[in-house]
């Protein structure tokens, strides 16, 4: 996929306010219209200037954008990094998903899997008072895989992107204390009552929605509540059977392999991934290893098996 450079796009700086931005696409919509444009591309182009329009304008987006693309050329090879949006706080306003489907690949890789939460519409009382309960807010937060098996309180910071007063857009840190359940699992929602976007009249504030996703860990993959672990077993315990040690994040206990298990085979330990409710599972992804032939007395091991041993690991193929 090519990094696309929507600043070039509309002829505008990096630096560019709010009213720059507008003014560069009211310019080009004159120029690239279907409707009006003689320009024989006029209609891929006008497609090109809304998508990258959409972005600048939206504070969100734009410092989503600015964020990840800094360092890159329009047409240079690009792939978004896993989890490059935690950290921001979102409105629900600014991502959706008929922009995704509308617009570049591009846009949809950056855009189109960020969550969005609908807050309360507002609701009228009387001929003139209105209170509307604030809208919620979204972000992503990255927790380490021992959190959820011990609980934990933490320190977030999270940028909010704003326009300031000459048009600008800027971003702020907001700093909050937050309690992490025991048993949180990727892609859990930890809300936050009244950290949202304040309300209107009497309406209460919105939330905050956190969702949650794990730093990569040295030796477990997380996904969803089940936790995956690549085992090493030596040849003599995965063709006769053995009793493992195994240690877990909290705990450790003893695994039985097969007799006669082959490298690729997973076993499951149910109840033993993270401690939700219910609890996931441990799924155990078995590989064998072989000790090196480097040593006269190695290699005479394995000279002899293959005299003793009748078998042909390719006679089915």
């Amino acid at each position: 996929m090519q990094y696309k450079d929507y600043y070039q796009t509309l002829g505008v700086k990096r630096d560019a306010s709010l009213e720059e931005i507008k003014k560069a696409f009211r310019k080009l919509a004159r120029k690239y219209h279907p409707d009006v444009s003689k320009e024989p591309n006029a209609e891929s182009r006008m497609k090109e200037v809304n998508e990258a329009y959409t972005v600048l304008s939206d504070p969100e987006k734009r410092a989503a954008y600015d964020q990840l693309g800094r360092g890159y050329q329009s047409g240079q090879e690009f792939r978004p990094p896993p989890n490059w949006d935690a950290g921001f706080e979102f409105s629900s306003r600014g991502f959706n998903p008929r922009e995704a489907a509308e617009f570049s690949d591009f846009f949809a890789e950056l855009f189109g899997n960020m969550r969005g939460f609908r807050a309360d519409t507002g609701q009228y009382y009387g001929r003139d008072r209105f209170n509307a309960r604030g809208e919620d807010h979204h972000a992503k937060v990255m927790l380490d895989l021992e959190d959820s098996f011990r609980g934990a309180s933490r320190q977030i910071t999270l940028r909010v992107p704003r326009v300031d007063a000459q048009g600008r857009m800027q971003l702020d840190s907001r700093v909050l204390n937050i309690k992490i359940p025991k048993g949180v699992y990727e892609r859990q929602i930890i809300r936050l009552g009244g950290q949202g976007a304040p309300g209107m009249g009497s309406g209460k504030a919105g939330d905050l929605l956190l969702e949650v996703c794990f730093n990569p860990h040295p030796r477990f993959r997380v996904d969803g509540k089940n936790l995956h672990l690549t085992l090493p077993v030596t040849p003599w315990e995965a063709a006769l059977g053995a009793m493992i040690p195994l240690n877990l994040v909290d705990t450790s206990l003893k695994v039985k392999i097969p007799e006669g298990t082959q490298s690729g085979r997973q076993l499951r330990l149910g109840g033993k991934g993270l401690p939700s409710d219910p609890p996931g599972d441990l799924l155990l992804d078995i590989q064998v290893l072989l000790p090196p032939a480097t040593s006269d007395k190695a290699r005479r091991f394995y000279q002899q098996m293959a005299q003793e041993l009748a078998f042909d690991p390719r006679r089915n193929h």
